[in-house]
C-alpha cells in the first residue's frame, strides 16, 4: 500500500484496500470496513515528481477517464430467489470454465442486470466481483457519449481492450444509454452506428472474460445486445422476505431479537426498493443518534405513510399528533401481511385506541 501510494499507483492502491476490507468484513469489523471503502471511493491526485498516472483509458475530449476500479462492496446483496438461484449458476459457471471448456460446453460469462432503479443491480456486480476475487471496473455508458462524431465509438473500443487484459470484472451500466434498438427513429445515425461498436466490443472478448451490464430500461436495447448475455435475471422490487432482512440489517445492525419489527416494517413498505429501506433505515438511525434518543419508530412508520414513490419521506424527530397516528393507522393497516396489535405498539396507540381509529371490528 505504501509503495502504491508513493507511486500514485492508486490502481493497485484501490485493489489491496478492497482486499483488505474484505478480510475485516469477514473479521466482523464492518466499521474500518466501510471506512476503508470510502477512502477507496477518493479520488486521487497523481504525485507530479512521480510523473506516474493510473493507464485508465480516457476521453479524448475531456480527457475523463472511462473507466473507473470501484471497492468490492461491504453492505450485503439482498435477493429474491429466482436471482439469487441465476448468480449461483453464473458464478459457478465461471469458477469452473476450464472444465467447461474441455468439455467443449464453454459459453459467453455475460449476464445482463435488468429491473427499475434503487434495486441493486450495482451492488450485485460487485459482489460478483468479490466472490470471484476480480478487480472491478465500472464503465458508466452514458458518459462515454461524445459530441465530436466517432469519438463514442473510439471510447467503447478502449475500454473492451482495456479491462479484458486485466482479469477483471467489466461492469457496463445503463447500457440502454449507447445500445437501443437499431431501428429507432428518434436516434441520430451516430449513436445507432454506436450499437455496432459495441456488439464487435463484447465479440472481441475471450471465453473467461467477465462482462456484466445494467438496464433500467430493458425494452430499448437491441436485440442483438440481449444475444450476448446467455445470463439474465431481472431484479424487481423486494420481495417480504427480502424487505424484512433489509430493514433487520440496516435499522437492527442483524439483531435478531427485533425480528418482529423487521416483519412488520417489511409489510408495510411493500412497492419500496432496496436503496429507499436502506435510505430510510439509515436516516431514522443517523436521528436517534443526534437528537440522543431511541429509534424513533412511530415517525418511521409515518414516514412511509406519507410516501408517495418514488419519493420518500424520512422521519422526524417531533412527537405524532394523534392525527398523525390515525393517518398512519389507515395507510398502513390494510397492507398485505400487517398484524395489527404490533402495528399499534410501534406506532404508540393503546389497542382499542387503535380499532377505534381505523373504524375497525378488534377481531383479527
Amino acid at each position: 500500500m505504501a509503495d502504491s501510494a508513493l507511486s500514485a499507483d492508486y490502481t493497485t492502491l484501490r485493489r489491496t484496500i478492497s482486499e483488505l476490507s474484505q478480510a475485516c468484513l469477514e473479521q466482523g469489523a464492518d466499521t474500518t470496513a466501510n471506512q476503508l471503502n470510502s477512502l477507496a471511493r477518493r479520488r486521487g491526485v497523481p504525485l507530479q515528481t512521480s510523473g506516474t498516472q493510473e493507464m485508465l483509458p480516457v476521453d479524448g475530449g475531456s480527457r475523463l477517464p472511462l473507466v473507473d476500479e470501484e471497492p468490492w462492496p461491504t453492505k450485503p446483496v439482498i435477493l429474491n430467489d429466482s436471482v439469487r438461484g441465476t448468480v449461483a449458476r453464473f458464478l459457478t459457471d465461471v469458477r469452473n470454465a476450464k472444465v467447461l471448456l474441455e468439455k467443449g460446453l464453454l459459453t459467453r460469462f455475460g449476464l445482463m442486470l435488468s429491473g427499475p432503479p434503487g434495486t441493486g443491480k450495482t451492488l450485485l456486480a460487485g459482489h460478483i466481483a468479490a466472490q470471484l476475487q476480480r478487480p472491478f471496473f465500472v464503465a458508466r455508458l452514458d458518459s462515454l457519449i461524445s459530441s465530436r462524431l466517432g469519438e463514442t465509438a473510439k471510447n467503447i473500443r478502449q475500454i473492451f481492450d482495456f479491462v479484458p487484459a486485466r482479469g477483471a470484472v467489466l461492469f457496463l451500466d445503463e447500457l440502454d444509454a449507447v445500445a437501443k434498438m437499431r431501428d429507432d427513429r428518434q436516434e441520430l445515425g451516430e449513436l445507432k452506428r454506436v450499437v455496432n461498436t459495441v456488439i464487435q466490443g463484447l465479440d472481441s472478448l475471450d471465453d473467461q472474460a467477465v462482462v456484466i451490464a445494467a438496464t433500467n430500461h430493458p425494452q430499448l436495447l437491441d436485440s442483438a445486445i440481449w444475444r450476448r448475455f446467455p445470463y439474465q435475471a431481472e431484479i424487481g422490487l423486494p420481495n417480504l422476505p427480502a424487505r424484512e432482512a433489509l430493514w433487520l440489517h440496516f435499522l437492527y445492525e442483524g439483531n435478531g431479537s427485533f425480528i418482529k419489527r423487521a416483519s412488520l416494517l417489511g409489510a408495510v413498505s411493500e412497492g419500496f426498493t432496496g436503496a429507499d429501506i436502506e435510505n430510510l433505515a439509515l436516516a431514522t438511525r443517523r436521528l436517534a443518534v443526534l437528537e440522543n434518543v431511541e429509534l424513533p419508530e412511530a415517525q418511521l412508520l409515518s414516514a412511509i405513510a406519507t410516501s408517495r414513490l418514488p419519493t420518500i419521506d424520512f422521519p422526524k424527530v417531533r412527537a405524532l399528533s394523534s392525527e398523525d397516528k390515525q393517518f398512519a393507522l389507515k395507510q398502513l393497516a390494510p397492507r398485505e401481511g400487517v398484524v395489527r396489535t404490533e402495528l399499534f405498539r410501534a406506532i404508540g396507540v393503546p389497542r382499542q385506541t387503535g380499532y377505534r381509529y381505523l373504524k375497525d371490528d378488534p377481531h383479527e
